[in-house]
C-alpha cells in the first residue's frame, strides 16, 4: 500500500513540484558551470544531477508503479488504460536517464547530454501534470 501522500493532490503535487525544481536548478548549475568553462566540475555537477533523477524522481516513479497505480486500479478499472500511459511515461525517463549514463561514459559532458538532461525536464513535467489530473483531481460535478 502506498503512503497517504501519494494519494492526495497537493501532498503528490508537492512532491512533483519539489523534484522537478531541484532537477531544474541541478541542470542550471551545470549550464552555468560549462559556460564559465569549468568542464571537470561540470561533469562531476552531471554526474549528481543523473543521480538525482535516479534516486529521487524515478525511485519515485518506482513507488507509483508497486503501490500507487496498483491501488488506483483497484478502486476504479477504468484508470488501467491511463496507469498503462503514466508507467511508459516512467519508462522513457529510464531509458533518457539510462541514455545520458552511457553518453558520459562515451562522451563526456556533451550537448547530447544537455539536450538529454531538458528532455527530462520536459516528459517530467508533462508527466506530472497529467498524472493529477487522471488520477487525483475530483471528479467535476
Amino acid at each position: 500500500m502506498s503512503g497517504p501522500s501519494l494519494r492526495q493532490l497537493h501532498a503528490h503535487h508537492a512532491i512533483h513540484q519539489g523534484a522537478l525544481s531541484g532537477a531544474l536548478t541541478k541542470t542550471e548549475e551545470v549550464e552555468d558551470l560549462l559556460r564559465a568553462k569549468e568542464f571537470e566540475v561540470a561533469r562531476q555537477a552531471a554526474d549528481h544531477l543523473l543521480e538525482f533523477w535516479e534516486t529521487r524522481i524515478i525511485s519515485h516513479a518506482d513507488a507509483e508503479e508497486e503501490g500507487f497505480y496498483q491501488e488506483m486500479i483497484q478502486q476504479n478499472s477504468e484508470l488501467k488504460k491511463p496507469v498503462a500511459d503514466l508507467t511508459r511515461d516512467h519508462d522513457i525517463l529510464r531509458i533518457i536517464a539510462a541514455d545520458i549514463k552511457q553518453l558520459l561514459v562515451e562522451e563526456g559532458l556533451s550537448y547530447e547530454v544537455m539536450k538529454q538532461f531538458h528532455a527530462l525536464l520536459v516528459v517530467n513535467a508533462i508527466h506530472s501534470r497529467e498524472e493529477e489530473r487522471m488520477l487525483l483531481q475530483e471528479p467535476s460535478v
